[in-house]
C-alpha cells in the first residue's frame, strides 16, 4: 500500500506499509467479488485528497512504490512510449486509453490478449478480480498479471512482470499501483483504443534528454 486510506478503503495500513515496494495488510475485510469496485482507479474528476504522492504522467498520475526506479521508453520518432515502474518483485506499467462512452473496452482487449499471448507460446489462465478478469501469463520464465478497469470514456490497463517466486506479492503490488492511480482523460475526442498520451514531468525529461545529449 502506499498511504491512508479513507472510508472507501478495506485495508488498515500499517506505518511503514509499502516502504520495500511489498504490500502489508494488517487486516483484510470480507472478499471482494468480482466487479465490486470499492475504490479507484479514480477519474480525474473524482481524484481523493489523500494526501498520497503520485507521479504525474500527464493522462495518468500513478503512485510510485517505495524504492521503485522509473525506466522510461522512447519512441524513435521522439513521444513518450512507457514509463515501468522497476521495483525488487517485479516492473510494472500503468497506461491509459480511449473508450466508448457505452459498453467496457477492457473484455475485448482481454480477449485479443489472450490469443495473442497463446499464440507466442504463453501459458494463459483467466482469473476473477476486483474488477473483473485478470490475466496471468507466463512466457519464458518470466510471470506476468494483466489487469484491466473501464472507466468513463476510458480504460486502464496495469501490467507486471517478473520472477515467479516473487508473482504474489507482485500481483498484489500491481493492484495497489492501479486502485491508486488517477486517469487524466481529457475532453478532446479520441478514437476508442487510442492510447492516451504520456507526458513526462520536466525534471526527468530534461535528464533523459542531457543523458542523449551527453
Amino acid at each position: 500500500m502506499f498511504g491512508k486510506r479513507g472510508k472507501r478503503g478495506r485495508h488498515h495500513v500499517s506505518k511503514d506499509s509499502g516502504r520495500l515496494g511489498v504490500p502489508n495488510y494488517d487486516v483484510v475485510d470480507e472478499p471482494v467479488e468480482e466487479g465490486q469496485l470499492t475504490s479507484g482507479p479514480y477519474d480525474e474528476e473524482d481524484a481523493p485528497e489523500d494526501g498520497l504522492s503520485r507521479l504525474d504522467l500527464g493522462s495518468v498520475r500513478v503512485p510510485v512504490p517505495e524504492g521503485a526506479q522509473l525506466q522510461v521508453e522512447v519512441d524513435p520518432s521522439g513521444p513518450v512510449r512507457a514509463v515501468h515502474l522497476v521495483t525488487p518483485i517485479g516492473q510494472i506499467t500503468v497506461s491509459a486509453y480511449a473508450a466508448p462512452r457505452s459498453g467496457e473496452l477492457w473484455p475485448e482487449i482481454c480477449e485479443e490478449l489472450v490469443t495473442q499471448l497463446r499464440a507466442d507460446g504463453a501459458r494463459v489462465i483467466k482469473e476473477a478480480g476486483q474488477w473483473g478478469t485478470e490475466l496471468a501469463a507466463t512466457a519464458n520464465n518470466v510471470v506476468l498479471r494483466f489487469i484491466g478497469v473501464d472507466g468513463p470514456r476510458w480504460m486502464l490497463r496495469g501490467v507486471v512482470a517478473g520472477p515467479g517466486e516473487h508473482n504474489v506479492m507482485a500481483s498484489e503490488l500491481l493492484r495497489n499501483v492501479v486502485r491508486d492511480t488517477v486517469v487524466v482523460r481529457g475532453a478532446a475526442p479520441q478514437p476508442v483504443r487510442t492510447p492516451l498520451p504520456v507526458e513526462l514531468p520536466p525534471a526527468i525529461a530534461q535528464h533523459i534528454q542531457a543523458q542523449q545529449q551527453g
